[in-house]
């Protein structure tokens, strides 16, 4: 790719990742009826420490999802178990969970989508768009004015166009570097293959 003048590349250093953060946020409820799907919510309160942690590997590890991991039981347990938090499995015909949802209350006035998605194995069959809208009309209960969330360039390739249909707007942007959770192990080496591990696990803090 050609850099134009006053453009350049920064380096990421082997063992770490980099990624663009979008912000979006949504001041008013969507017009558009709930699709129907085969899919249902159910919630999870209280919510299992353990239960949570292998969903959230479940859904999350093949987008190198971790911050949930890096939390002892006591802290991860205050932010699932608060009463203005609610954390829904989705669940199949047959009864096998394959996704989860994850709605944050606890700013007054607010929503934030803090976790929206499915397994691997659920993408592209039309689910993301019903579980988006099923997080969005949950979203927008009485005394909420904005609902908001954020997506990054290791989500899925869908997922910021998806959340621009929904109606979100963006209004921010980020970088975000960290070490690859895949070398510090609090993830499989083999998972999201889609994002080349690059470094030493023993010059990885």
């Amino acid at each position: 790719m050609e850099v134009g003048p006053g453009l350049g590349y920064e380096t990421v250093a082997d063992g770490e990742l980099a990624a663009l953060v979008t912000y979006l946020e949504m001041r008013a409820p969507p017009a558009e009826s709930l699709p129907e799907g085969p899919l249902t919510l159910r919630e999870l309160k209280p919510v299992d420490l353990d239960h949570y942690r292998r969903l959230y590997r479940l859904v999350g590890a093949h987008w190198l999802w971790f911050s949930r991991l890096l939390r002892d039981d006591e802290s991860l347990g205050a932010i699932v178990n608060d009463p203005a938090v609610d954390v829904l499995a989705v669940v199949d015909s047959d009864g096998a969970e394959v996704g989860f949802l994850e709605l944050d209350y606890r700013e007054p006035g607010q929503c934030e989508l803090a976790f929206v998605g499915l397994v691997p194995e659920m993408s592209g069959k039309g689910h993301g768009k019903w579980l988006l809208a099923e997080a969005v009309h949950r979203a927008w209960r009485n005394g909420v004015e904005r609902v908001h969330v954020h997506t990054c360039t290791l989500d899925h390739p869908a997922a910021l166009s998806a959340y621009r249909r929904a109606g979100f707007v963006p209004f921010g942007r980020a970088i975000e570097r960290f070490a690859d959770p895949r070398l510090l192990g609090h993830l499989p080496r083999d998972c999201a293959p889609q994002i080349p591990l690059l470094g030493d696990p023993a010059n990885c803090t």
